[in-house]
């Protein structure tokens, strides 16, 4: 994947517009009626927007565990 579709590295979906055209995706793959060409370029293309997805959700999961150690710390501090 490249830096362009890293949040936070510029231009970029936000995980919403990844994931509603991912879903897109995933139904004109299973209701058929593409070339093979077609299909072989929705499936790259879905990829590179579930590896976008992931990415998102990996620095999500990396706030929340941030958030949650600060939130530890400060409340060991005030004992």
């Amino acid at each position: 994947m490249s830096t362009d579709a890293l949040p936070g590295t510029g231009p970029e979906l936000s995980y919403e517009q990844a994931r509603d055209e991912l879903i897109g995706i995933v139904q004109k793959l299973e209701t058929g009626g593409t070339t093979l060409e077609e299909s072989l370029a929705l499936w790259e293309r879905g990829e590179e927007l579930a590896e976008i997805c992931q990415t998102w959700l990996d620095g999500a999961r990396q706030r929340l565990a941030s958030a949650e150690a600060s939130s530890e710390n400060r409340t060991s501090d005030d004992t």
